[in-house]
């Protein structure tokens, strides 16, 4: 089944070409179901490529998924344009009084601030304590993951002392649990972060498990019982090139930039990255679509 976005964002074109089947708003205001509402809180700078990246993901199900894409008023996107931000993106003040079987946060290039010095940190404050009753699954990512493990449970996030950059093997904790069935005994994910959260801070919370972790770059997936909330520290959704990009933008800016670990060939940065990661994405984001929203989530959203 598709994902629904309107015909004229960027996405439909792209998924539409690589045959991922995606509904217009138009054809599916004609079935006669409801579709899972996802709304995106898109915090990255190229919004375009972000959303490129999660609505492949999110379109890999048989579910139909009605997207919602965010912005912060408290910061505007500098790296998109103005005309693509009025035209697609909402606020939060103009959605804040409807419910949403799921939201995805994603991560920002601002993990090396403090939380309280990132602009918009009370509005994001605001909008995870509005998730608790109007969303009924919530995904973070990367800093978002770090943003919402402090919020929530009190979780710092620590200095790395060198940037975690690269594609790393990771491996399952509980074969059985819900968001990593499917997954391989060991699998591959990128990371692209300068500051991390620890084993030891985690298991204080009983309430939280960690389903995923890697010998090189640590935890991985956490996720509280209920599964309202679910916690990613890489970037499954990150497409064959990403990674490079930000390499060679640090590299040309004359930055002190490590070629990231396990993704050139023989770390030839002239040579095509090997992707090694999409089966185990798209595992991840059909399991949270389907076990931790669409299983559970009630039909009529007004009794979440």
């Amino acid at each position: 089944m598709p994902i629904k976005i309107p015909r004229d964002l960027p996405a439909f074109k792209v998924l539409s070409d690589e045959n991922i089947f995606v509904m217009n708003n138009e054809r599916a205001g004609k079935q006669d179901i409801r579709p899972l509402k996802i709304a995106i809180l898109n915090l990255m700078p190229k919004k375009i490529q972000t959303e490129n990246q999660l609505l492949r993901y999110l379109s890999n199900t048989p579910l139909q998924v009605e997207i919602k894409l965010l912005q912060t008023e408290s910061y505007r996107s500098t790296h998109t344009s103005l005309e693509h931000m009025e035209k697609f993106y909402s606020f939060f003040n103009d959605i804040k009084e409807e419910r949403f079987d799921g939201l995805v946060i994603t991560g920002a290039p601002v993990e090396q601030l403090e939380f309280e010095d990132v602009m918009y940190w009370e509005e994001l404050k605001e909008i995870m304590e509005w998730s608790k009753s109007n969303v009924f699954s919530t995904l973070h990512i990367c800093w978002g993951a770090q943003a919402g493990l402090n919020y929530y449970y009190g979780i710092p996030k620590y200095q790395l002392e060198k940037k975690m950059f690269g594609v790393f093997k990771h491996y399952i904790n509980n074969k059985n649990a819900d968001l990593t069935r499917g997954l391989d005994d060991m699998f591959y994910a990128p990371h692209s972060r300068h500051t991390e959260v620890k084993r030891e801070d985690i298991e204080k919370i009983s309430e939280l498990e960690i389903l995923s972790e890697s010998e090189e770059a640590g935890i991985f997936i956490v996720a509280n019982k209920s599964r309202r909330q679910v916690f990613i520290t890489g970037h499954l959704e990150y497409e064959r090139n990403t990674l490079s990009d930000e390499y060679f933008r640090d590299f040309n800016k004359g930055l002190d930039i490590e070629i990231p670990r396990n993704y050139f060939p023989n770390d030839d940065t002239s040579l095509t990255p090997m992707v090694t990661w999409r089966g185990s994405a798209n595992i991840v984001f059909s399991n949270w679509l389907n076990y931790c929203v669409y299983q559970n989530t009630p039909y009529d959203l007004e009794k979440l």
